[in-house]
């Protein structure tokens, strides 16, 4: 059943899909406020579920491609999201019965508002990751046998691309360089699926999820609670460091935000380091007993005070954090997730373990 949207919700959304989104996602308030004025101007936005689409509807994914460190100083204009939205329409000859988010992480959970309002078009509760992850083939879609392609992109200028590839590894390779060329972010659509797929491959519920997190912190900062336990409380997840950063090394690399941050420990964590490395989304979490958490689990940074979510491209010498650990959708725990998504994947020489496990 679906349910309306307003401008009003959209704050609570952006502050709970930066905590899913893991450091990555693109700058929340970016989204937010774009989001805010695509509802003002074109009305509030109908979040269906998976179940109301029917066998043969058309859902295209809308989001944003590329670093999230360029996104702070290149806005986009706006009307990119819907140009990129159209050409797959085109390419595909019919019109689509909704709109999706490719993940449930920071900007890339508020933007496709923005193509929904101008296309008046329901948007579906879902996704296809949970969280987010840096790489287009990494979703829950890629698992079921879904393409990627056709893929739109379209930039700033005016430029569109339409990319038909052999796979979604491929379709990652070509759009990333394609990113590059077009100042380091693009807006995108991609992943055309029908309700019947979708039913079977997407992430149930993440926007309603995305948006009580958010609710969470802001309501328990009202009644002068710990916003963090309340984080925790809705997503089960677990505390694993509290401490300040002193070091962030970070670089924007073949369309990737990489680098990592090191911080010292707080109170309990006195006298204790640790070590993030990220991708885009934070990838690894290290004390001086070994690793604390990994992708595909979600590793979280929050300011130690607000519950605020921190991302990857915030990051600053001196923020006291806590960092936090959130178990991640139980597809990414199967052979073929771990295979997209597991520390190898990513270059680490050692083997997924469940942050529930880790902690004990």
């Amino acid at each position: 059943m679906a349910r309306k949207i307003q401008a009003a919700d959209i704050e609570d959304i952006a502050v709970g899909a930066a905590v899913l989104g893991t450091g990555g996602g693109g700058d929340p308030y970016i989204g937010q406020l774009m989001a805010i004025e695509a509802i003002n101007r074109h009305g509030p936005v109908d979040l269906i579920e998976v179940d109301d689409l029917a066998d043969d509807d058309l859902v295209i994914c809308s989001a944003m491609m590329g670093a999230p460190t360029v996104m702070v100083e290149k806005i986009p204009a706006g009307d990119e999201f819907v140009r990129a939205f159209q050409a797959i329409e085109q390419r595909l000859g019919r019109k689509a019965r909704a709109v999706i988010s490719a993940e449930a992480g920071g900007l890339n959970s508020t933007t496709p508002f923005i193509t929904a309002a101008a296309m008046r078009l329901p948007l579906v509760d879902a996704d296809g990751m949970g969280r987010a992850f840096p790489e287009i083939q990494m979703v829950t879609f890629t698992i079921y046998g879904l393409r990627a392609t056709p893929m739109a992109m379209a930039d700033e200028k005016g430029n569109v691309v339409v990319l038909d590839c052999v796979d979604n590894l491929w379709t990652e390779r070509l759009a990333r360089t394609a990113t590059i060329e077009m100042g380091c972010t693009a807006m995108i659509a991609l992943y055309p699926a029908t309700g019947r797929q979708l039913r079977e491959a997407a992430c149930r519920n993440t926007i309603t999820l995305a948006q009580r997190i958010g609710a969470a912190i802001r309501q328990a900062r009202s009644r002068q609670q710990d916003p963090v336990a309340a984080i925790l409380e809705v997503t089960g997840g677990f505390r694993l460091f509290k401490g300040k950063i002193v070091d962030v090394s970070r670089r924007t690399e073949r369309g990737f935000a990489r680098g990592y941050a090191r911080l010292e420990g707080l109170e309990d964590h006195h006298g204790r380091t640790m070590e993030i490395e990220f991708q885009n989304e934070h990838l690894v979490a290290r004390t001086g007993e070994g690793v604390v958490c990994s992708v595909p689990d979600l590793i979280c940074l929050v300011d130690a005070e607000s519950g605020e979510p921190i991302t990857t491209e915030a990051m600053r010498y001196g923020f006291r954090v806590e960092v936090l650990g959130i178990p991640c959708d139980p597809r990414w725990r199967t052979e073929a997730g771990l295979e997209l998504v597991g520390p190898r994947y990513f270059g680490y020489d050692f083997d997924y373990v469940p942050v529930e496990t880790l902690m004990g």
